[in-house]
């Protein structure tokens, strides 16, 4: 009896780790979001944020005179880091989720869009508790569950790194610019508007 015991004990322990690779699954259970561990970066490493960020105070206005820029125009310069371990490109500080760079209002020229939801709303589920693997394309299309993507061509420099075919994002609304979401990168604590294209 003992040794049964010991054997289903033995086979117990090893299941456990295989149910925490369920992450990359479609609703699959994730790593909440919460307070940066000891020892661990001030941005990514694994770190998910609790909530989306905060709608700007700013009230929203007709578009102005001044014309979104070309399609794959390169971004203006712009400082994102806050210091060591930070990245120069919009990310979530790990140790207070503070969306870092997603202060240009509701008026920001760069993600006006003629017809927002042009492909429908993403079906999909959001927040921390959603992560979701990338399956494979780039920064102009890629693909996730069966669905697909495109990221905003003033952010297409931030995520010259991201594996499109591995790495964990997880989706969160954005408040402030209609049609589009953002896409946070698990791996790197980055994240970029992306338009739902359909599936």
């Amino acid at each position: 009896m003992r040794k049964l015991i010991a054997i289903l004990a033995v086979s117990l322990l090893c299941t456990l780790p295989g149910l925490g690779q369920q992450r990359g699954q479609h609703g699959g259970g994730a790593p909440h979001g919460g307070g940066q561990h000891a020892g661990s970066a001030p941005v990514g490493g694994g770190h998910i944020p609790s909530h989306g960020p905060a709608p700007s105070r700013e009230p929203a206005r007709a578009p102005a005179a001044q014309a979104p820029p070309a399609r794959g125009a390169r971004p203006q310069a712009r400082n994102f880091s806050e210091g060591a371990g930070h990245p120069n490109a919009p990310h979530v500080d790990a140790e207070n989720d503070r969306w870092v760079g997603h202060d240009g209002g509701r008026n920001d020229p760069h993600y006006h869009l003629d017809r927002p939801w042009e492909h429908g709303h993403f079906p999909g589920r959001f927040g921390p508790n959603h992560v979701y693997r990338l399956e494979g394309g780039g920064r102009d299309r890629f693909r996730f569950g069966g669905f697909f993507f495109s990221v905003a061509p003033y952010d297409y420099d931030y995520c010259a790194n991201w594996l499109w075919d591995s790495d964990d994002i997880v989706l969160y609304d954005d408040p402030d610019h209609p049609g589009w979401y953002l896409a946070y990168n698990v791996r790197l604590g980055i994240y970029v508007h992306v338009l739902y294209l359909g599936p």
